[in-house]
């Protein structure tokens, strides 16, 4: 069955976060995404009080930019949350938008040596491992977790290259496309994946999250326009109905996506109503 969540934007004010995650929590949303977009709003600070104002739905930060964080303290963040709220809290990171990178002096010469290397050394910090590692750009002495999480939570990459796709199916446990892609860039995703996975062997489970941008309401079509960009592939976004979403969820589904992601534009006036209409809606049309 395919899980189907919604993005709460960081382009609303944070005070209106908490009524969202009361809607999701009681139209049984399954999950409830939030980004950590420079400069807007702390990707660990939303996930706390959005877990911490709900008991059921899951919450996942979708992304994390690395190359702003240390990858001590993204562990114990993530490791905090994961022992506060059991299985509930879903872990992304990635490069994040070079152009912020440089903005605020965190731009590195190889956004995928420093992911790879970031998303190895937390997966062994969250399995409780003391690491050691002098990497291109991660370097730690005998680092451990006091408080690691019993059952390590999964680190989804973020990624949108064929070099980073392929990176996450080798180090990573789940990989996050953004609402760029369509139907055939997730089979696209897929291929590049298995690649990554038999170059290290992994034989886990790797769950794929794809992002829909998906617009409803009278003015859907000229709203969809206006978000759109040209990095989107010709078929990434859906405006319409409730079932003219459920059958583009259902494509990305069929493609390879274990699950989809909604977001609606970033000038959406309700959020809430956006996240009411997703579950109550959408959900009950898709397999």
């Amino acid at each position: 069955m395919t899980v189907l969540g919604a993005v709460f934007r960081p382009q609303n004010p944070p005070e209106l976060l908490r009524e969202a995650a009361r809607v999701a929590e009681a139209t049984g949303l399954e999950e409830l995404w939030l980004w950590e977009d420079c400069f807007l709003e702390s990707g660990i600070a939303s996930a706390a009080a959005a877990l911490a104002w709900t008991e059921r739905v899951r919450v996942g930060v979708g992304l994390l930019p690395v190359p702003l964080r240390n990858v001590a303290l993204t562990a114990m963040e993530a490791a905090t949350l994961h022992r506060l709220f059991p299985d509930r809290f879903l872990l992304g990171v990635g490069h994040g938008v070079q152009s912020w990178m440089a903005q605020v002096g965190a731009r590195v010469e190889s956004p995928v040596t420093l992911l790879s290397e970031h998303v190895t050394a937390l997966r062994a910090l969250l399995a409780g491992e003391r690491v050691t590692v002098s990497g291109r750009y991660v370097r730690l002495d005998a680092v451990a977790l006091d408080w690691p999480p019993a059952t390590p939570p999964k680190v989804y990459a973020g990624a949108r290259g064929p070099r980073s796709i392929r990176l996450s199916g080798e180090h990573a446990d789940g990989t996050l496309l953004d609402s760029i892609t369509d139907a055939d860039g997730v089979r696209a995703a897929r291929t590049l994946i298995d690649e990554g996975r038999a170059a290290s062997g992994r034989t886990d489970v790797h769950r794929v999250v794809a992002n829909l941008l998906a617009v409803t309401g009278p003015d859907a079509e000229a709203r969809l326009a206006a978000e759109r960009t040209p990095a989107h592939a010709p078929k990434a976004g859906v405006a319409g109905d409730a079932h003219a979403i459920a059958e583009a969820v259902t494509m990305l589904a069929e493609a390879g996506a274990d699950t989809v992601v909604l977001q609606t534009t970033a000038d959406d006036p309700d959020a809430a109503a956006f996240l009411r209409f997703v579950a109550e809606e959408v959900r009950p049309l898709v397999a």
